[in-house]
């Protein structure tokens, strides 16, 4: 059953953070960096500051993940430039059914021996740091975020020139690696617009730059690039974010129009309906509501939560995830999909706890509950991932 759209009014909405943005594009402000850059031209951000990077992916995290883990594709696949792979995976025997495309250690090691990248994918759904990272540039940004990694060996190309169709954040975790960079030939592609010879052959490089291990760069959706390693392997995250366009909007909008008679009409000699006229405030709440709703819950640690759950008490400090992107309207809480209606007399302790940016106690909150009223509460929000304990198992 789909819920009921929340009231039009100003949702309290968890605040924001731009440390994830300004861990990649210091000493660039992430102000400066959104109104000079964002959409417009690329950012190099050089540091040559080796381990900057590392917690959120190193060498050995690859290697572990490719050599220990039994991954599946599509979490990994190889690439080489102007060359097709196949045959690095198989199928493991077991009832009830096989475990399909893992990774043939000996035939992936052989195809990295001979040039080939390794590129994990969709790291943001089940690598922990950067399931992180990228929450927080989506709280900031307000569009989804995604991650792949690139391992490359020395003297190797990955792919050739091309345009992502998303904004490209590129983190440079190990080893070095050239980009060219060239204008676009179609600005700001749509999702379905990928480079092809027939937009247009790259003309001269307009960025010619090595990138060394701590150093960022900053891709705008659309222009064309190309990375070669030196005679060092290489490391890099590149980190997209998949920004909500006004197209997608305008057609969400005729959509909504299916169940209008007169759009389903024939083309005639008749008048044609009127088209719909975007309204700006609309079309904002709408991309906001889906985005919100549409985040998917990171619940590290849930289980030891639930397990202490009958542990918290009025003193036990409590934290509001900082994975957890919600908005609260009026006294009904959203967040990944869960919409959680409360009594309208909890609504100074809700804005409490969505705006907390710090630990806090369940004797601290504001309003008339009662020391037990407070405690359900706070275990109901621990239950439903939106809390957690500031010191587990403390």
């Amino acid at each position: 059953m789909t819920p009921a759209t929340p009231t039009q009014t100003t949702p309290t909405r968890t605040p924001p953070s731009s440390l994830a943005l300004d861990r990649a594009l210091a000493p660039v402000e992430s102000e400066s960096f959104l109104a000079e850059h964002w959409e417009r031209k690329p950012l190099v951000v050089p540091r040559a500051e080796q381990g900057r990077f590392d917690d959120l992916l190193s060498i050995r995290d690859v290697e572990r993940l490719i050599t220990e883990t039994g991954i599946r594709t599509p979490g990994f696949r190889l690439v080489k430039a102007g060359a097709t792979i196949s045959g690095y995976t198989s199928d493991l025997a077991w009832r009830p059914a096989p475990f399909t495309g893992v990774a043939d250690v000996r035939r992936v090691l052989d195809e990295l021996e001979g040039g080939a990248t390794i590129v994990l994918q969709g790291l943001h759904h089940n690598w922990l740091p950067l399931a992180r990272y990228c929450r927080q540039l989506e709280a900031l940004l307000g569009h989804p975020a995604q991650a792949n990694a690139y391992y490359t060996p020395r003297g190797s190309q990955g792919l050739p020139a091309h345009h992502d169709t998303h904004e490209v954040i590129s983190l440079q975790v190990a080893g070095e690696k050239r980009w060219l960079v060239y204008e676009p030939v179609l600005e700001l592609p749509l999702k379905n617009q990928r480079y092809h010879s027939a937009l247009g052959a790259p003309g001269e490089p307009v960025l010619d730059v090595i990138l060394r291990a701590g150093d960022t760069m900053y891709l705008p959706r659309g222009w064309l690039h190309e990375a070669l390693t030196s005679d060092s392997d290489s490391l890099h995250i590149t980190v997209g974010v998949n920004v909500r366009r006004w197209i997608d909007e305008a057609r969400s909008e005729l959509d909504l129009r299916e169940q209008e008679l007169h759009f389903r009409e024939a083309i005639d000699d008749g008048e044609p309906p009127e088209l719909p006229l975007l309204d700006a405030g609309a079309v904002r709440r709408r991309a906001r509501e889906r985005f919100v709703r549409s985040r998917r819950p990171i619940l590290d640690g849930q289980l030891s939560e639930l397990l202490a759950l009958d542990e918290v008490t009025a003193k036990t400090p409590l934290v509001r995830r900082d994975t957890v992107i919600a908005d609260l309207h009026g006294t009904t809480l959203v967040f990944e999909g869960r919409y959680l209606r409360f009594p309208e007399r909890l609504a100074a302790e809700l804005e409490f706890v969505v705006l907390s940016s710090g630990p806090f106690r369940a004797s601290e909150l504001p309003g008339t509950l009662d020391e037990e009223g407070r405690l359900v509460l706070v275990r109901r929000l621990v239950r439903e991932g939106f809390l957690r304990r500031s010191e587990p198992g403390g």
